[in-house]
C-alpha cells in the first residue's frame, strides 16, 4: 500500500498549501526570477501596466511570467502554464536524438489521461496528439498548445489582471 501513503502525503501538501494559500504581493516576491528588492526596483509601473496589453506581452516579460505563475499556483493550475512553456523549450530542440525522449516525457507529464499534471483539452486534441507522438516533430504539441494558450488567455488571464498580485504592482 505504499501507493496510497504517497497520495495522503500528496493531499496534506496540497491541504497546507491551500490552508496558506494567498494572493497577496508577499507571495509573488518569493518567487521572482531575481532578488526581490533589485527585481521590484527594476520593475517599473510602466513595464507592469503593458502587462495589460495583452496575454503575449505579459508571457513575453520574465516578471509577468513570474507574477502570472505566483497568481495560476494560487488556484492550482499553473501546469497549463509549465506545459506551454514546456512546449516553446520543445520547438527549440535541434537534436533529433532528444526529440522524442522530450516529446514522449511532455506527453506522459501533461497530455496523457491521468498525467501527474494532465492540462485540460479535448478529446480530439489529446488524440491528435497522441498520433502526433507516432512520428514526433516540432509542430506534434501545436494544437494542445494553442488550445492551452487559448484557456489561459480567455481565462486565467483576465482573473490574473484583477487579482491583488497584480493590481499591488500597479
Amino acid at each position: 500500500l505504499p501507493h496510497i501513503d504517497h497520495r495522503n502525503r500528496g493531499m496534506r501538501t496540497r491541504l497546507g498549501c491551500l490552508s496558506h494559500k494567498s494572493d497577496s504581493y508577499n507571495d509573488f516576491t518569493a518567487i521572482l526570477p531575481d532578488k526581490p528588492n533589485r527585481a521590484l526596483k527594476r520593475l517599473s509601473t510602466e513595464e507592469a501596466t503593458r502587462w495589460a496589453d495583452s496575454f503575449d506581452v505579459l508571457l513575453s516579460h520574465k516578471y509577468g511570467l513570474a507574477a502570472f505563475r505566483a497568481f495560476l499556483k494560487t488556484e492550482f493550475s499553473e501546469e497549463n502554464l509549465e506545459f506551454w512553456l514546456a512546449c516553446e523549450d520543445f520547438k527549440k530542440t535541434r537534436s533529433a536524438a532528444k526529440l522524442a525522449s522530450k516529446a514522449q516525457r511532455i506527453f506522459e507529464e501533461f497530455i496523457d489521461v491521468q498525467a501527474p499534471r494532465e492540462v485540460n483539452i479535448d478529446f480530439q486534441t489529446r488524440e491528435l496528439t497522441r498520433r502526433n507522438m507516432q512520428d514526433p516533430s516540432l509542430s506534434c504539441f501545436d494544437q494542445a498548445q494553442g488550445k492551452v494558450h487559448s484557456l489561459m488567455e480567455k481565462d486565467s488571464y483576465p482573473r490574473f489582471l484583477r487579482s491583488k498580485i497584480y493590481t499591488d504592482l500597479l
